[in-house]
């Protein structure tokens, strides 16, 4: 049993680290991604935000592309094991990002490198809470969450602080410090229960692959109702990502205003990170507020309150260009912040609805897997779409119509998934009454037949 505290409140401190310098790094893309667009762009070259959006995008796509590796190697090496390399590998490829004096070489160190570690550290982070906590696990996976809001809000504040006053190169450098700590936090997940490696290679600890079917768990994929959720999130989330990359520049105008769209409409005395604030705090609350409603929600009905989220989503992105003054921008960033919060605190309990609690790990390995291509495509198309009809607004207008498709998609689930579980409860119950039939069957015989051997003794 799950000691429920004692070093268990360490680990949950060193997960609640993971999510916030992971997340709160790659929330905070928007800032880094004007300060790249000032310091690689050339007045020449008219695609240089399709360019420069690749590098944000491609890195938080990473971090979902590399979920259902990263679950195999939790499973196979352990938590702490994991986490410890991709803290590592993250460190790296952040370092080497301050070094690089053109554009491309971030694809492959920030965008691929540092992406890879960050997912290899984040992954175990919840897994291991599993380990410590079991009563109090909705109670500690909200605090742990609670990180990535808590460095969202304040991250963007410190970087463009950091930026104007040393630079984006040592910038990055000092957001390394944030990687080393997650290395060290990554020595405090101490396992309780046994991996692959010992359940394979017993006492002596040699190592031995376990079989195919351990490994790689398709059996996910046989439950309809989770190939549909896997189909209608990812449909959803091609305009998800939009927002946080591109609407720092109606936030950031000081720092590159020839290209601000803002500037026009609000004028130069706008707060300049308040919007990214709004996301960053309603985010928080909507994870406590939606997670707590949740628990009353029974079973696939769940769903529902991710296509509310999405049907949210989705329309304040287009209302984005419509607003022409500041406060109307704040009321739909806090109304994006609360149901980005509803879509992402629900995930682990939906699928745990959908296919159980053995199947749950690589189950949300796969659709991690899944969201890392929408995630990835969306942003550099908003930034092509601007680059050739010098506005946003066509981009943020396309940027609803996907959550819109896909919250439309996943309502069939809870009706199909009914539909599913009435099949499986007539199977035993078909089973049951045959049993029931041939028990009374050779009952009836074995009456028949006692009867007909006393007849016979009594003739005698």
């Amino acid at each position: 049993e799950p000691p429920e505290g004692g070093w268990g409140w360490v680990v949950m401190l060193a997960a609640m680290w993971c999510n916030g310098a992971v997340f709160g790094i790659q929330n905070s893309c928007g800032v880094l991604f004007v300060s790249m667009l000032e310091l690689f762009g050339g007045s020449d070259d008219k695609q240089m935000r399709f360019k420069t959006a690749w590098v944000s995008s491609l890195s938080m796509g990473m971090v979902f592309f590399c979920s259902p590796v990263v679950s195999i190697f939790t499973d196979l090496f352990g938590c702490r094991k994991v986490a410890v390399t991709g803290a590592a590998v993250g460190f790296v490829g952040l370092l080497s990002s301050s070094f690089v004096s053109t554009i491309e070489p971030l694809y492959f160190t920030y965008g691929i490198l540092f992406a890879c570690g960050c997912s290899f550290a984040y992954q175990p982070s919840l897994v291991i809470l599993g380990h410590y906590f079991k009563k109090r696990l909705g109670l500690v996976n909200g605090i742990v969450t609670a990180g990535s809001s808590l460095f969202t809000v304040s991250l963007p504040f410190l970087l463009s602080i950091s930026i104007s006053s040393v630079g984006l190169c040592n910038t990055l450098r000092v957001l390394c410090i944030l990687m080393f700590i997650l290395f060290l936090a990554g020595f405090t997940y101490k396992p309780l229960i046994s991996n692959a490696k010992d359940k394979e290679g017993g006492k002596k600890g040699k190592f031995r692959l376990p079989p195919e079917k351990k490994i790689f768990n398709f059996s996910v994929f046989k439950v309809l109702s989770y190939r549909i959720w896997a189909v209608g999130i990812p449909a959803a989330l091609f305009g998800y990502f939009v927002p946080y990359v591109h609407l720092a520049i109606y936030l950031l105008n000081a720092l590159f205003k020839q290209i601000s769209h803002v500037k026009d409409r609000f004028g130069d005395s706008m707060p300049e990170e308040v919007l990214l604030l709004c996301l960053g705090i309603t985010s928080g609350v909507g994870r406590l507020i939606f997670g707590r409603i949740a628990d009353y929600i029974p079973g696939a009905k769940k769903v529902y309150l991710q296509v509310a989220s999405f049907f949210f989503i989705g329309l304040m992105s287009m209302m984005i260009p419509l607003c022409r003054v500041f406060g109307a921008l704040i009321v739909v960033c806090l109304f994006m912040g609360i149901f980005d919060g509803c879509f992402i605190c629900i995930m682990a309990p939906i699928a745990f609805e959908l296919v159980g609690a053995q199947n749950v790990s690589q189950a949300i390995g796969f659709l991690l897997g899944f969201m890392s291509v929408p995630m990835t495509v969306g942003p550099p198309i908003a930034g092509l779409l601007r680059d050739r009809l010098g506005t946003y607004d066509v981009a943020f207008y396309l940027a609803g119509v996907p959550p819109l498709i896909g919250g439309a998609i996943l309502c069939f689930i809870p009706w199909v998934h009914e539909r599913m579980k009435l099949k499986e409860r007539a199977k035993p119950v078909d089973g049951e009454t045959n049993e029931k039939m041939l028990e009374n069957e050779s009952t009836l015989a074995s009456g028949s037949t006692e009867k007909s051997v006393k007849e016979t003794e009594s003739g005698f």
